[in-house]
């Protein structure tokens, strides 16, 4: 299926439902849709692209399912990134539809950008029966969004993920008109990420209203859920973290929120333990998913999340760790470095498979002969199916000879109550190849001893994984989906040390 096909069934199932917008701006299913063609008329045949690069807007949805419309992708560009790299993106994709914000034209001079506000507004003066209505693009195997990786270390490359892929997805998990029509969704990711495309999609085909947050603060954010009697939401570890902070140890005064979805990174066991009880009524939902396979294929669910926190059984609190367990549409193996398949609990790569796995970047395809996709996450799956992620194979550590996850130390910082981040990486070492050094940021008001620390780490933990070193630093670089940026980290370690991160 084609996601222009999703317009259609929008406009018959929700002709008079409010799908988008806040208190102050509205728009109907029927009115969407409307918005959509007029969109389409402009891009069919003129532009090879609609690129988009800005804050979150409250009618977002217009611009993608437009392009959708008129068969060409859809290219969401990070407005945060430094000028040079924000131009060589968007002049990859010449001949195209760049709509932005006001903030964010300035630095797009020559580019010639629209703002997104001034192409709606010039839709209203497109007469549909003068030009004539245009035949929705139908090739489901077309490109339907472009989404950039973050390029920490390099160029970015550009994740291509087709109708199909979207649209299996969609149908895999979502029923169609399921929310009720007093349900809306707070949407604080930025376009950027594959769990906003996912979360615009997703909502727009139960039914339920969308609610852009332009740019997240923990104030605005809880303010927002009251104000516009929010249902659902979903946010990035990061964004939790503050909302927890904000709170500041009371609980959510509002009986709206039924479900609190998160992902995008690791997030802590404190943290989650601390949402928890600050939202006692809410169901958290932990979604893990890869922008090459179209968002979400995991899924930790509310029953799930207060088992674990009420549970005095370790094996059931460990789950809090995990990432739920795999959607039934998509097949999962952890194969050790020889791509054999391994048993429950034992670790090794995560490879995926199933019709909503892209795992395709421009130009080329990483699925291999049989469809499986390497997501180079290292993880294990327990005996009761519980997937859990410990890292990205290429951060490994290996010190003398012994490959170590920097994630299962992490994990033991985080369980001090003194700590609030951690980030371990490897640096080399001329007598062991690397040795393990351990970034941590301070919980708010404690002071932590440096030796005491690797002690604790070494009681969980055996000696050859205890940080030979730990910095205390006030705060550690994330990108803004709250990924730890640790090459960053390495790279200002090594340049310290005198050579190259490994």
């Amino acid at each position: 299926m084609h996601l222009s096909s999703l317009v259609e069934m929008v406009e018959s199932g929700f002709d008079d439902r409010v799908l988008l917008g806040n208190h102050t701006s509205r728009l109907t299913g029927h009115e969407f849709g409307f918005l959509v063609r007029l969109g389409a008329t402009q891009v069919h045949n003129k532009y090879a692209s609609v690129i988009y690069v800005g804050e979150n807007h409250p009618l977002l949805p217009v611009g993608l399912f437009a392009a959708a419309w008129a068969g060409v992708p859809f290219v969401p560009v990070n407005y945060r990134l430094e000028d040079r790299q924000l131009r060589s993106l968007i002049e990859r994709y010449p001949n195209s539809l760049v709509l932005t914000d006001p903030l964010t034209a300035d630095r797009l001079l020559g580019l010639s950008p629209l703002i997104f506000d001034d192409w709606l507004r010039g839709l209203s003066n497109i007469d549909l029966e003068e030009v004539g209505p245009i035949e929705p693009a139908e090739n489901d195997d077309d490109v339907a969004v472009v989404l950039f990786t973050s390029g920490t270390t390099s160029e970015p490359k550009s994740a291509l993920l087709r109708h199909r892929h979207l649209m299996a997805y969609l149908l895999g998990s979502v029923e169609f008109g399921s929310a009720d029509e007093s349900e809306a969704v707070l949407v604080s990711v930025p376009p950027y990420h594959v769990a906003g495309i996912a979360n615009m999609l997703s909502n727009l085909f139960s039914g339920r209203r969308l609610v852009y947050l332009q740019s997240f603060s923990a104030q605005t954010w809880l303010e927002t859920v009251q104000r516009e009697a929010i249902t659902h939401a979903m946010v990035v570890p990061t964004m939790l973290a503050r909302v927890v902070d904000e709170l500041n140890g009371e609980v959510l005064a509002t009986s709206t929120l039924r479900t609190l979805s998160y992902g995008g990174a690791k997030i802590s066991e404190k943290v989650i333990r601390a949402a928890l009880e600050a939202f006692p009524t809410t169901g958290f939902v932990n979604a893990y998913g890869l922008t090459e396979t179209a968002s979400t294929i995991a899924v930790l669910g509310p029953d799930d999340h207060r088992a674990a926190l009420l549970s005095d059984d370790l094996h059931v609190q460990r789950r809090l760790s995990s990432v739920g367990q795999v959607l039934p549409m998509v097949e999962i193996e952890i194969r050790d470095e020889f791509e054999n398949v391994v048993g429950a609990g034992e670790s090794g790569l995560i490879y995926l498979r199933g019709e909503q796995v892209s795992g395709e970047y421009a130009g080329k395809s990483l699925l291999d002969s049989e469809g499986w996709f390497c997501t180079r996450d290292q993880g294990s799956i327990d005996v009761d199916g519980y997937l859990y992620i410990e890292g990205r194979v290429d951060d490994t550590i290996i010190r003398g000879g012994e490959n170590i996850a920097p994630a299962e130390i992490e994990s033991v910082l985080l369980a001090h109550p003194g700590i609030a981040e951690a980030c371990v990486v490897g640096l080399p070492d001329d007598e062991w190849g690397q040795r393990i050094v351990a970034v941590v940021v301070c919980s708010e008001g404690h002071i932590v001893d440096v030796k005491e620390l690797q002690e604790s780490v070494r009681e969980v933990l055996r000696g050859s994984k205890t940080p030979e070193e730990i910095i205390i630093r006030d705060s550690l670089p994330h990108t803004e989906t709250g990924k730890m940026l640790r090459r960053v980290v390495q790279s200002e370690l090594a340049a310290r040390q005198g050579g190259t991160a490994s």
